[in-house]
């Protein structure tokens, strides 16, 4: 279990249900909708409709989803195409969740605890998007109700990326981002790439949902997305505003706000200007720090807006510079002298990764859409040192649930598919998907544009770090339950991954429970040797270093 978490719990039980109610009872005002549930119509496994409405697969696995109407009927429409899908992601998150907290006691206590943490967050969320997530849970299973009812655990669920940052054990995020224009671009126009590294599990992402809203007001506009997500983590509207978001280092809230995810659906659907982005992200109080990476074709630019509980700054740099990135920390001078952020850039791997997007970016002669794509998929680090696939510092952490490439001026946008974000990038035209329509429900992609997958899919190497991945849960779940492994297992696990400070790490940690304390020894000297991702995993592999010496001495 999360050891932030344990303290937390405990306060729930001296509180007690104080102040819970109302958040639980709260439920938008849908007088004014057609409340009534939609006819979905079938139209193979892969394809369903509502009149205009329609969620098709194409062939590379992803799934395009295109609806319209006031925020009823997205709501409504949403929940009845995708039923399944939003399920079966609520399915495969709660279990990841079981996962970590195994107890069934300590689920109970997770229970009060997030009817507590979000005892207020229903005065912090525009009415028009809590009726959109009343729709949806109108799809949601009561298999599940013994969290919460259907929508206010759907609401609660719009959270997950806040607090999974919060939660920095349940390391679920470490998204990195850039953009280039001016001489910097082939054509002088804007381009921006990220990479979205929110992990909660390898079938999570498998059902990712690219979604074309048209709502009945403000502007129209895609964004990448899963069953039950109306939230914006990657996305652009027709207006060619472009919102991503990074996390940023926080202290565990106290309680829930807006998440953050709402506050980017807002900016996409009613900005079309850097400072109108400025504007609506200043009028919303977040719960925890968050970099909003904004690019506008209007203004041929991009910037940061970096908000937090108690700070709010903006980033940009001069139209000269012509480039801006963007990792897990913050840059303006709001936060120059926040000692949560410093301590972050000395202690994590944000720093680092900043570092090798400007190495890449100065090496890049030219931007285009396929050289952002080969950045985003960029394995190694600094100076092209090998640091062990997996690795944190890396670009490419082999783990994205997407990698996403914008145009704003040519209404152009790329989306990974699977595995991470080294699949073939897909691509798609809003301009001709809003003004066109679509009547026949086929894929809207525009696949002549698409980019190919990256080569390195058809290599050993890859099959390799497949298999060190499978043997890592083998290994951590010996180690956790003190199970034997042969030997020949752990050499087999360190070859797959040779550069990779963890593999010894982990062969050292398993040595070492079986009192095999030479052996312990030399696997966390080797670690030491590697690209150790953070400043506390290396303070770790030391600690250890001593003890055993002092032992073995």
């Amino acid at each position: 279990m999360p050891k932030l978490l344990l303290p937390l719990l405990a306060i729930v039980l001296f509180l007690g249900s104080c102040g819970i109610s109302k958040g639980l009872k709260d439920r938008p005002d849908v007088s004014k909708y057609n409340t009534t549930l939609p006819e979905r119509t079938k139209i193979s496994d892969s394809t369903f409709t509502i009149g205009d409405n329609f969620l098709t697969k194409n062939k590379l696995g992803l799934w395009e989803m295109y609806v319209k109407g006031n925020p009823m009927q997205l709501g409504l429409n949403q929940g009845a195409l995708s039923q399944e899908l939003f399920n079966r992601q609520e399915a495969i998150f709660l279990k990841k969740i079981d996962e970590l907290v195994p107890s069934k006691g300590y689920q109970n206590i997770l229970r009060k605890f997030l009817a507590w943490f979000n005892r207020k967050v229903y005065l912090h969320i525009d009415e028009q998007y809590k009726t959109e997530i009343y729709g949806i849970s109108e799809y949601a299973s009561p298999d599940y109700d013994y969290i919460a009812e259907e929508y206010p655990r759907v609401l609660y669920f719009h959270g997950a990326h806040d607090i999974g940052h919060a939660l920095q054990d349940l390391a679920l995020v470490g998204c990195s981002s850039f953009a280039s224009w001016g001489e910097n671009t082939k054509d002088g126009k804007l381009l921006i790439g990220r990479n979205f590294d929110f992990y909660a599990g390898d079938e999570f992402a498998k059902n990712k949902i690219i979604a074309f809203i048209e709502p009945e007001d403000g502007f129209n506009f895609m964004s990448v997305t899963w069953g039950g997500m109306i939230g914006v983590v990657s996305g652009m509207n027709d207006q060619g505003l472009t919102v991503t978001i990074n996390a940023g280092k926080s202290q565990f809230p106290l309680i829930a706000k807006t998440p953050v995810s709402l506050v980017t659906r807002e900016i996409l659907q009613y900005a079309s200007t850097i400072e109108e982005a400025i504007s609506i992200a200043k009028k919303r109080e977040v719960f925890v720090s968050e970099s909003i990476f904004v690019g506008s074709a209007k203004d041929k630019k991009a910037a940061v807006i970096e908000v937090a509980p108690q700070n709010f700054g903006v980033f940009e740099v001069p139209n000269s510079s012509n480039q801006l990135i963007c990792s897990n920390h913050f840059q303006s001078v709001a936060y120059r002298d926040d000692k949560k952020n410093q301590r972050h850039i000395l202690e994590s791997h944000s720093q680092y990764r900043y570092e090798r997007m400007e190495e890449l970016l100065q090496e890049t002669e030219k931007v285009t859409p396929e050289k952002v794509v080969a950045i985003l998929r960029d394995r190694e680090g600094l100076d092209e040192k090998e640091i062990g696939f997996g690795n944190e510092k890396a670009l490419n952490q082999m783990l994205a649930h997407h990698g996403i490439v914008f145009q704003p001026e040519n209404l152009l946008v790329w989306v990974s598919s699977g595995p991470y974000q080294m699949g073939e990038f897909v691509a798609y035209d809003l301009k001709e998907i809003f003004t066109k329509g679509n009547k026949t429900y086929a894929s809207v992609a525009k696949a002549e544009l698409n980019i190919p997958k990256d080569p390195f899919l058809q290599t050993e190497a890859y099959k390799n770090y497949e298999r060190y991945r499978s043997l890592r849960n083998e290994i951590e779940t010996a180690i956790s339950e003190e199970k034997h492994l042969e030997q020949l297992v752990l050499k087999e696990f360190i070859s797959l991954n040779p550069e990779y400070w963890e593999a010894h790490y982990l062969v050292g940690k398993y040595n070492l429970i079986k009192g095999y304390d030479q052996v312990a020894l030399h696997a966390f000297h080797t670690a030491e040797t590697k690209e150790i991702t953070t400043l506390p995993d290396r303070k770790r592999v030391e600690k250890l270093i001593r003890k055993l010496s002092r032992r073995l001495n």
